[in-house]
């Protein structure tokens, strides 16, 4: 009976992952409030923790099939010798590595200071609201609708200001495809070009967190069986889901604004805070 309320909650949290973790609606925040509203958060603590994290790499794995062509291309020119620096994997690749170095040192030094105090539902839905506001300032201030601009073409300096704006993601509920893609949105990017780079840049900062994360709980060794299967669950619907939101999300970006996002947001967080108020959250 405990493995399958572990799965069936499992199978939640998966699908609440997949549609969320490149909605700028922050899928962290969505799984802590969802683990506190079905019970999950009753479990191991330092499982909880990880679990969070490492079913995202399910919604990651999206990514790099969706996208394989691209990689493989970025790849098999990797060397500018072959294609000339601009054009090159490596550029691309170096550009992602220079985006990841703020967020990961930031995020090395706030973790546990994170995990201690903003993983609440009232916290999330404090910065969901807070967010939301910002992203409508920065739409309405930022957004370039250059439909031609190419995530290839990143420069230095957008890579750090991307960057940098990550490290507002270490915050459960601000959203790290919001903050990325605003940061991208500053740096000048058009909007599907600042998306798809915040997917591609996804993939080592959520394979790093995923795997301090595992560290922290002492490795996969450390997990029972149970908690085994309810994590390989967690994985596989998150991907599948994730699968069928990525292209439909960037269709949406090329023609209308993410404003319907942040009010959402609002919404949500509005509901939040009263089922709080009422005692349904803790």
């Amino acid at each position: 009976m405990e493995t399958i309320s572990l799965v069936i909650k499992s199978i939640i949290l998966g699908i609440v992952e997949g549609i969320t973790e490149f909605l700028p609606v922050s899928s962290t925040g969505h799984l802590v409030i969802f683990q506190n509203l079905i019970g999950f958060k009753g479990i191991n603590p330092k499982y909880v923790e990880m679990y969070t994290y490492v079913i995202q790499l399910g919604a990651i794995l999206a990514v790099v099939i969706l996208y394989w062509k691209k990689i493989k291309e970025t790849l098999v020119n990797f060397f500018p010798q072959k294609v000339g620096y601009e054009k090159s994997g490596f550029k691309f690749w170096f550009m992602i590595f220079i985006a990841c170095i703020p967020g990961g040192v930031f995020g090395i030094l706030l973790d546990d200071l994170a995990d201690k105090y903003l993983f609440t539902p009232v916290s999330v839905a404090a910065t969901l609201f807070l967010g939301a506001i910002w992203m409508m300032y920065a739409e309405k201030k930022f957004r370039n609708n250059n439909l031609k601009g190419q995530e290839l073409n990143v420069t230095v300096k957008q890579a750090v200001i991307i960057g940098l704006f990550q490290c507002l993601a270490i915050i459960p509920g601000m959203s790290r495809s919001a903050s990325t893609i605003i940061g991208g949105w500053v740096s000048g990017l058009s909007t599907v070009a600042a998306a798809e780079f915040s997917f591609f840049l996804a993939i080592p900062v959520m394979v790093g967190m995923s795997f301090l994360k595992i560290l922290k709980v002492g490795g996969i060794l450390s997990l029972t069986s149970v908690e085994l299967i309810s994590l390989a669950v967690g994985f596989l619907v998150s991907f599948v889901v994730a699968l069928a939101v990525i292209n439909k999300f960037i269709s949406y970006l090329k023609k209308k604004p993410m404003k319907i996002f942040a009010i959402y947001r609002m919404i949500f967080a509005v509901i939040v805070l009263v089922t709080g108020a009422l005692g349904i959250f803790h």
